[in-house]
This record gives structure tokens, sequence and C-alpha cells, in this order.
């Protein structure tokens, strides 16, 4: 079974190794790429009154805000959304006071441990309002700012195909070994042999997706209704849904390991 990872980067690299270790051939193909918000002045200003301490609470939804982010105050508390977001702030040695046992907007927002206060909220532009509107409801006083938005790789349908369709598949080192001796042995086979990088032959059968974004661009393939996707998180899988894609798993916790045991389960 041939599973579709549409992410990059180390991210890709450890979910590729998992799908491997199941017994399952990963393709790495980013679907997505961040690109620094519009307006840069104004989330240089707020990023400055979060380094001057003029926030009580810095609330973290993605590893890409991460990369945005200064130094953050002690006086700060911050809150990750999930397990994910968090290590990514503890490795920029920013300590987490906050992660909602639900790992989602709407958790964050239900668990909320406070009812008063100043918070900053740095998030892409898409940003569903669940945690703005969720906060104030709960008396916090919550200043937003683009911190990045998330555009399509490919401009267009037949090219995010065509990307796809050429795309290798990502072996170990044993794959690797055995794929290099597939093509000696074809190389004096009769011409039309297929081989084992021959990509007419290579269908997806399951997607991971891990963002509404993600979704969108994996709804512009036309996959068969038997391809299976797998959700990060009750969120990701409605936005799935609302794209018109039919929902195999959902996993529970939103990492890589929970979207390698969601795919396990579907498959």
């Amino acid at each position: 079974m041939r599973v579709l990872i549409p992410r990059g980067g180390s991210w890709g690299d450890d979910v590729a190794q998992r799908v491997t270790d199941a017994g399952f051939e990963p393709l790495i193909l980013p679907l997505v790429q961040i690109e620094p918000a519009d307006d840069q002045q104004q989330l240089q200003l707020m990023l400055g009154h979060l380094a001057d301490g003029r926030f009580d609470w810095l609330i973290v939804t993605s590893q890409s805000t991460v990369r945005v982010l200064p130094r953050v105050p002690a006086s700060v508390s911050v809150a990750a959304v999930g397990s994910v977001t968090a290590a990514a702030l503890r490795e920029r040695g920013v300590p987490v006071a906050f992660i909602p046992t639900k790992q989602s907007a709407a958790g964050l927002v239900d668990e909320w441990p406070i009812r008063e206060g100043r918070v900053l909220w740095p998030h892409a532009l898409d940003a569903k309002p669940t945690i703005a509107s969720g906060l104030r409801q709960h008396g916090m006083q919550v200043s937003e700012v683009v911190a990045y938005k998330t555009v399509p790789a490919f401009s267009s349908g037949e090219e995010l195909v065509a990307a796809v369709t050429d795309v290798i598949p990502v072996l170990d080192a044993e794959g690797l070994r055995q794929q290099q001796e597939l093509q000696a042995a074809s190389a004096d086979a009769a011409d039309g042999v297929l081989t084992a990088v021959e990509p007419a032959e290579t269908p997806i059968d399951a997607v991971l997706i891990t963002s509404g974004s993600v979704a969108k661009q994996v709804a512009r393939l036309g996959l068969p209704a038997d391809t299976r996707i797998i959700a990060m998180g009750e969120q990701t899988a409605e936005d799935c849904r609302r794209v018109g894609l039919r929902v195999a798993a959902i996993a529970r916790q939103p990492s890589a390991a929970g979207l390698v045991e969601a795919l396990e389960a579907a498959a």
C-alpha cells in the first residue's frame, strides 16, 4: 500500500520511516508551503509587544508560528494547542504552561484555565475564529495577528496530479538495494518491461492529511473513492469532509505516531 505524505522536512522523514516500519510504502510530496504574512509591520509590532511583556498569555497553534517568535519573557505564560507544537516551543527554549487534553482549538477553549488576562494569538491567515471567539467569551482580552500564510505548492490541479504521478517512492536502505537489483535485472530485459520505479503503476492507496489547507489540495487530485483518507484530529476530519473527502480514520493524537496508528487501523 502506497501512502502519500503531504509534508516534507524532518516531520515528513519521521512519518516516512514510521510508514515504512508499518510495512507500507511512503511517498513524500509537500502539497502546501508556508510564506510570510503580508503585513509584516503589524506582525513585528505585536511581537514587539510580546517581547516587552505586555501580554499575560501567548497561544501557539502551529510549528510555523514558533519559527517567527521573538524571545518570550518569563512573565508570559505559553499555551500550545498540542504536544507537537509544545515540543517545537521547548526546542526554542520556550517553557509551555498549558496543553489541552483534547489537542485541538476547541479543546483549548473548553479547558482554558483562567477567566481574565491579555492574550496574544499569532496564527495563519486562514485560521478559524474558534480560539479568539471562545476565549473572549471566557473574559480574556484577545489580540490576534497573522503570522504566516499557507499557499498551494502547485498552481494548478494538472500540475499537482503530474507531480504525484512522477514522485519517486521513499525507500529505506534495504528497499533501495532491492530497487537497484530490479533496475539492473531489467536492463537486459525486453522493451516495455515494468521496473520498480515505473510511475504508471504507482497508485496512491492512502493519504495522511494534517490540516484543512492540505485537505483542499488533496481534493484537487480527484483520487478514487476507496483511497484511505487519514486525518490528524477531528477538526482536520471535518475540513476533509467539507471538501468532499471521505475519512477512513482519525488519529487519536495529533502526532506522527497517531497518524500512522490510524493508518494501520484503516488498512
